[in-house]
């Protein structure tokens, strides 16, 4: 299979409508938020959302959630081992090569296989990075979010702990929301990089359709079904493999800010969206799922 043959770059538009898009665990799981108070969700956030939808197209993933994992391995280092038992880890590239091929994450985002030895028969462990040649952004909101997060506190039905007699201090709870944001992230792929992991123009295309239904199965309390949706993606092909402008160039032809005459944002409509043309590079647009 061939790999990637030219750049690509690209940009999500994210509507989120009372949802709680990317909690903080350090600040009692509020969404986050950077200094300036706009909403952010990390791109570690934003690549598990990507694994989840590859893997429910079928693909093998190495880094899979414990609540979606389709394997009996209960860690990283269990799966890598079981999976590349026949490969020998002192021999670097047969291992990236392996690893690479058998996981699409691994050959997309890349991986550190980094595991300490059990000092058994010499085995020193394992140490081997693999560079991958796709990189995602955080996404920010457009508008900052802080003064459109609500928090309520909730309670059990039934006490967790103890004899039921009085409410226990796990029966209290709080939950948090954005009310309204509209955030955008980024990304790009690099043939380069591609060619040194093997992730082929075919993969681009899975990649690209993860993004479109990034929030597909995707629900939870925090987040309830239809209060995260993919309003647009944009995806620029380039020409050849360095591509005919630097990514930085191209994500800021993608212009999105709120509407002069609207001083409280509440939908997409209050939202200006502009595109600005770059001769000899069109994006495809295309409506999230």
């Amino acid at each position: 299979m061939a790999t990637l043959k030219n750049k690509v770059d690209f940009a999500v538009i994210v509507c989120v409508n009372k949802a709680n898009p990317n909690g903080d665990p350090l600040n009692g799981n509020r969404p986050r938020v950077d200094y300036d108070g706009y909403g952010e969700l990390s791109d570690v956030c934003i690549k598990r959302k990507i694994r989840d939808r590859l893997m429910e197209a079928g693909h093998a993933i190495f880094v899979q959630s414990d609540d979606k994992r389709v394997d009996d391995y209960r860690s990283l280092r269990s799966r890598a081992e079981g999976e590349l038992k026949n490969v020998d880890t002192k021999n670097d590239k047969k291992y990236r090569e392996a690893a690479c091929k058998k996981w699409i994450d691994v050959r997309a985002f890349g991986q550190v296989f980094a595991y300490k030895g059990t000092g058994k028969g010499g085995d020193a462990g394992v140490s081997i990075g693999i560079r991958g040649p796709v990189s995602i952004h955080s996404a920010f909101s457009v508008a900052p979010v802080s003064n459109r997060i609500s928090s309520i506190q909730i309670t059990k039905s039934v006490s967790g702990e103890g004899d039921g007699s009085k409410r226990a201090s796990d029966t209290m709870g709080m939950k948090h929301r954005v009310n309204h944001g509209v955030y955008v992230f980024y990304g790009s792929m690099n043939p380069q990089l591609a060619e040194k992991t093997g992730f082929s123009d075919e993969d681009a295309e899975a990649v690209k359709e993860s993004l479109r239904t990034l929030f597909q199965n995707d629900a939870s309390s925090a987040r309830p079904e239809g209060s995260m949706e993919v309003h647009k993606v944009y995806w620029w092909a380039h020409s050849h493999k360095n591509g005919q402008y630097s990514s930085a160039r191209v994500h800021r032809s993608l212009e999105v800010k709120v509407n002069a005459d609207v001083s409280e944002p509440k939908n997409i409509e209050d939202y200006a969206i502009t595109l600005h043309e770059l001769p000899d590079l069109k994006p495809d647009i295309i409506d999230g799922l």
